[in-house]
């Protein structure tokens, strides 16, 4: 450095302008190689000094600073750069374009992703639909629906059109013309949405929703969001656009537990989808997008306010004319009585119960025709829970029931409690209580097939059967009184001293062969009702005395078909066969008619009908029965309390009797009227004596003379012994070689169980 001290510096300069060489010479260039020149007009091949290079670097410079602006297309006309429209729009246009491409490429790897993460594409299938068991009464009237939809499946034609064109209008109005995906709709709720800063709106489409609700998890996730899409576009490419709403229609959630149209229909209107109306449409259409937040039930004017929002929606899309939305607006659709509170549920679950064993397990929705009537049905609920308001606050009794059997073991009204929404418990079928003494008719039974009639005398007074003493109701006792006085009044130390004579274990063979089904226990105490039974089992044993002596098996299903119609079963066959001779019934009837006419059961009698039945009370008041018949019908009636605690004296011969009579006056309204089995055989009229016995008169209405009561009873005596009991024995199956002392024997079960149900 220090040998260049004081030197010039001295500056490169280009006298020619560009017309200098500045290209590398041999020197220049590592090992000095030449190369061969390029011959040019305006360049010259020239020598380079030390230190060239920079020189060249700066002469480059200087002819690129000195070369002019190139014009920019586009621009001003006037001269000189500027923003150019047309060069901004077609590189708009082509980075756009790119940035689509890529964004398609993105959603479709996105889409192929999440989807390969689904079942392979050919194990989808739409899953089939949660079966519903239709349950309808003799009438077609329906009783309940059960399943875990709570309707039947309706195809898409057989709904009003406002029914479908209402939810198309609220939840998809361009339903008919996308493919699964809404562009326009998602775009529109997107805005909706930034703007509220929240999210007020979906993009889903009816599609979209279908396949969440069939295939997916409630998950909310962007990758359940694609899966979401990816079925929805199979969904449209499989099915047609009706086959799709259809199903959206019979799965989609209505709230309080309806699943699909026809459930909600039910529920909230008591009527099948196939006659809802426009105001309803819409008040259901409504509920879609939050079915607990418009519910009808809960928020009456708010669901009403959505379902005009509905009928404008139906109005712009063209649906409906301004006339009808401003009526339907006006008139807007009415809630009826909750249906789950009907009783006619408890027979419902009790049919559901024995389904399995006569159609297996439901794969399909099926329809069961019942036994129901459903004006008798009316009938027994308004008799049970009406007598209940009045007087049950009054005798302490907070609950009961009520079952009415035809001749042939059909149940024509069950009510298996005061309210079915409060309690599902069916008191009709499940508890077993004690009858009292209307379980004494099977011991007076047994007697009288083992030689007694109605005019058989025994003695009321005070008597010990080992450490038990019966005691009467009245605490005093008669003396010398027949067995129809007995019976009438329910002396509790005749039916003991009966059930002794004949033995418990008769009483116990009589009971069952009757009907009775639970265990009995064959002890001195069972001729006053101390074994636990049901009501269901109480009238059906009682239904012989009212068919002239023939066993029934108590049912309430006649047939069941699939929903088109095939019939998967159908009840054949009567029962068991006869099981009590006529002349034992015809003296069972003389003697349980007494009752009703001026024995304990009064209040139960029903004017211009022959009627009979037996009252009953437990110990310490728990329960109180009453179970009568006519030639027409049997019924039974409990009351008491659930948790088993006394009653304030409820007895069956008050409340019980009483709601008894309330139900069989309605029940045989308009029916004609017909004489027990039996009053042919016998006088059909009694009268108390001075001493509170029974006395018979004969139909003219003349009192019947003592000479005439023993000739009576030695007619029935010895017809009775004069029958051919080899007949009668093959007639009910009894077992000829175990007669056990008994006019007719037991009834040999000879088929089973299934037999017995399905009629073989």
């Amino acid at each position: 450095m220090t040998g260049l001290t004081g030197r010039k510096r001295v500056e490169p300069t280009f006298d020619g302008g560009f017309e200098r060489d500045i290209r590398l010479t041999p020197e220049d260039r590592p090992g000095g190689q030449p190369v061969p020149e390029i011959s040019g007009p305006d360049i010259r091949s020239q020598a380079r000094p030390a230190g060239r290079k920079a020189a060249a670097k700066k002469t480059a410079a200087s002819r690129r600073a000195k070369k002019p602006a190139r014009r920019k297309r586009g621009g001003n006309r006037g001269g000189g750069g500027g923003f150019s429209f047309g060069r901004f729009f077609r590189r708009s246009f082509y980075w756009g374009a790119v940035a689509s491409l890529w964004g398609l490429v993105a959603v479709v790897g996105i889409m192929l992703w999440y989807g390969l993460q689904l079942p392979h594409a050919s194990t989808w299938a739409v899953p089939q639909r949660p079966p519903n068991v239709q349950i309808v009464s003799t009438d077609g009237a329906l009783l309940g629906n059960r399943g875990d939809t709570g309707g039947e499946a309706i195809r898409i034609e057989h709904l009003p059109a406002h029914m479908p064109n209402a939810v198309i209008a609220i939840e998809d109005r361009r339903f008919r013309h996308h493919f699964g995906l809404d562009p326009i709709g998602l775009a529109r709720a997107m805005s909706r949405n930034i703007r509220a800063r929240r999210l007020v709106e979906g993009g889903s489409t009816v599609t979209q929703q279908l396949a969440k609700n069939m295939f997916l998890t409630p998950e909310r996730s962007f990758k359940r969001k694609v899966q979401e899409l990816v079925l929805a576009l199979w969904l449209e490419a499989k099915f047609s656009k009706d086959q799709i709403l259809e199903m959206y229609l019979n799965r989609v959630y209505f709230g309080a537990g309806a699943y699909g149209v026809d459930a909600a229909a039910l529920r909230y209107f008591n009527k099948s989808a196939r006659q809802v109306s426009l105001p309803e449409a819409a008040m259901l259409a409504g509920l879609l997008r939050a079915p607990s937040y418009y519910s009808p039930v809960r928020n009456p004017q708010r669901a009403r306010d959505r379902a005009a929002t509905v009928l404008a929606a139906m109005a712009s899309a063209g649906f409906i004319v301004p006339e009808k939305q401003t009526s339907a607006r006006d008139n807007p659709a009415l809630i009826a009585a909750r249906p789950a509170s009907r009783s006619e549920n408890y027979v419902a679950d009790w049919i559901m119960d024995r389904l399995p064993s006569y159609v297996g397990s439901v794969n399909q929705d099926i329809v069961i025709q019942t036994t129901l009537d459903s004006r008798l049905q009316r009938a027994a609920e308004a008799a049970l829970v009406v007598g209940l308001e009045i007087r049950g606050k009054e005798l302490g009794v907070g609950n009961g029931a009520m079952v009415a059997i035809d001749g042939t073991g059909a149940i024509r009204a069950m009510v298996g409690g005061r309210d079915y929404a409060a309690s599902q418990f069916n008191r009709a079928t499940q508890a077993r209580r004690q009858p009292g003494s209307s379980f004494k008719p099977f011991v007076y039974l047994a007697a009288i097939e083992r030689g007694l009639s109605p005019e058989s005398v025994r003695v009321d007074e005070p008597v010990r059967f080992g450490s038990w003493t019966p005691k009467n109701y009245a605490k005093k006792y008669r003396g010398a009184v027949t067995l129809r006085t007995a019976l009438a009044l329910s002396i509790n130390t005749i039916a003991a001293k009966l059930a002794d004579e004949v033995g418990p274990q008769a009483v116990v063979e009589t009971a069952h062969r009757m009907g009775i089904n639970s265990k009995l226990a064959p002890n001195a105490s069972i001729a006053l009702g101390t074994s636990e039974v049901t009501l269901l089992e109480m009238a059906a044993a009682y239904t012989p005395f009212a068919n002239g002596g023939f066993a029934v098996l108590p049912h309430a299903i006649t047939r069941i078909t699939t929903a088109d119609g095939n019939v998967v079963f159908e009840r054949q066959g009567s029962g068991f066969g006869q099981v009590v001779a006529p002349d034992g019934i015809a003296m069972m009837n003389d003697m349980l008619q007494a009752t009703l006419e001026v024995g304990t059961g009064r209040k139960a009698a029903i004017d211009g009908w022959p009627a009979a039945g037996k009252t009953g009370t437990s110990q310490d008041f728990r329960d109180a029965w009453f179970v009568g018949y006519t030639a027409n019908l049997t019924a039974g009636v409990w009351l008491g309390n659930d948790d088993s605690t006394p009653t304030k004296r409820a007895s069956g011969g008050n409340l019980p009797a009483e709601i008894w009579h309330d139900f069989m006056t309605a029940a045989h309204q308009g029916v004609p009227v017909a004489t027990l089995p039996g009053a042919g055989l016998m006088p059909r009229r009694y009268v108390r004596d001075a001493e509170g016995r029974i006395a018979v008169l004969p139909v003219e209405g003349q009192r019947v003379t003592d000479a005439q009561v023993r000739d009576n009873e030695a007619i029935f005596r010895q017809r009775m012994l004069n029958r051919d009991r080899e007949g009668i024995g093959d007639l009910i199956g009894r077992d000829r070689e175990d007669r056990r002392g008994t006019l007719i024997g037991p009834v040999k079960r000879g088929r089973n169980l299934l037999d017995r149900i399905f009629g073989r």
